[in-house]
């Protein structure tokens, strides 16, 4: 009898973004399949995803906008048509970005937004230039928007402790709130000190399995950005809220399918990152003297922490899954100048008179 491998989270994620793509697919011109399949070995499922939703705007917007273009159906639009596409049209693109309206509803996007469709259009004309199947690549021409630094913010550590004091007792929340809080207490301690005190993203939080958890060490296998898998490593609170959640998780009775995951939802299956979203925000929003937080804030607010800590960015960096240093010591140069002003006082050359 032939065995059958149980598919883990992390495979059932992929199936459902390659469905979703194969979906966003029927909506482009046939020639863009051959860009994605060249593609999945090295791109992640969902950024494919977010690619073909960037492509599908570009062409929604030429086919709404250009005449020569628009008596021509998308699905019907031939690889001839990147050639057809200049720099301006592109320019002009990324202009209608900053705000259009669809079907009734609002898109705005920012600079970093812009620079993500400019992103996904080169990594697409790239693609077929470089196979040389078109002869132009006006995307490459078009430069990049400038993206000003935005201020991060984190929780101080005082902060820290007020969500973690609030989780606890539940104090302020409303009394609809109180009614599931006793349940859900032990795992929303047990996932935001974790959170807290490994800086994992929401997304390889919801992502762990019971048995991916190695108390021995303190280390926990998580799947990162980009598909590789990890081990991050605890200190003691996390462990004690793990240890005391895992003991009400060991009496609950999974949802068949769910029976691995470390963080169930009021359903009994594995806990969505929008739940978790919604969580930290609930949360949040009762401290009246804590900063608007999302689980992005409490991986920024370890990440600082650590910084502060060791001074060594190269360790926050592999710390926190970073594939480049320049990206951690963008998000930390506020820090770096810190301690680069501290310097100056650190050495004197001659004895004060």
């Amino acid at each position: 009898m032939e065995k059958v491998n149980k598919s883990t989270y992390h495979d059932e994620v992929n199936k459902k973004n390659i469905v979703h793509l194969r979906e966003l697919l029927d909506t482009l011109p046939p020639f863009c399949g051959q860009y994605f399949r060249g593609m999945q070995e090295y791109i992640s499922s969902r950024t494919r995803v977010a690619y073909a939703y960037d492509i599908r705007v570009f062409f929604e917007y030429l086919h709404d906008s250009n005449p020569i273009f628009k008596k021509t159906p998308i699905r019907e639009y031939h690889l001839e048509i990147l050639d057809q596409i200049t720099r301006m049209d592109i320019e002009e693109y990324l202009e209608h970005c900053t705000y259009y309206t669809k079907d009734g509803k609002e898109y705005m996007n920012d600079e970093r937004g812009k620079a993500r469709k400019l992103a996904s259009l080169r990594s697409f004309y790239n693609y077929f230039f470089r196979n040389e199947m078109i002869e132009k690549n006006p995307a490459a021409l078009v430069q990049m928007p400038k993206l000003h630094d935005k201020e991060i913010i984190r929780l101080d550590p005082d902060e820290v402790a007020i969500l973690l004091d609030t989780v606890e007792t539940g104090e302020n929340l409303t009394k609809k709130q109180l009614q599931y809080h006793e349940k859900n207490k032990l795992r929303d301690i047990a996932l935001l000190t974790l959170m807290l005190g490994t800086g994992i993203r929401v997304s390889e939080c919801v992502g762990i399995d019971i048995q991916d958890i190695d108390f021995k060490n303190n280390g926990i296998k998580i799947r990162r950005k980009g598909g590789y898998e990890a081990v991050v490593y605890f200190g003691e609170e996390v462990e004690l809220a793990l240890l005391d959640y895992l003991e009400q998780r060991s009496n609950i009775t999974p949802v068949q399918g769910h029976e691995d995951a470390l963080f169930l939802s009021m359903q009994n299956k594995r806990i969505t990152v929008r739940a978790v979203e919604n969580l930290v925000k609930k949360y949040a929003s009762v401290v009246t003297s804590l900063k608007k937080i999302t689980p992005h804030k409490l991986r920024s607010t370890y990440g600082t922490t650590l910084y502060r800590e060791t001074g060594d960015i190269y360790l926050v960096a592999d710390v926190l899954g970073h594939k480049d240093v320049n990206t951690t010591r963008k998000h930390y140069a506020a820090l770096e100048e810190d301690r680069r002003r501290q310097a100056a006082k650190a050495v004197t050359l001659r004895e004060k008179r």
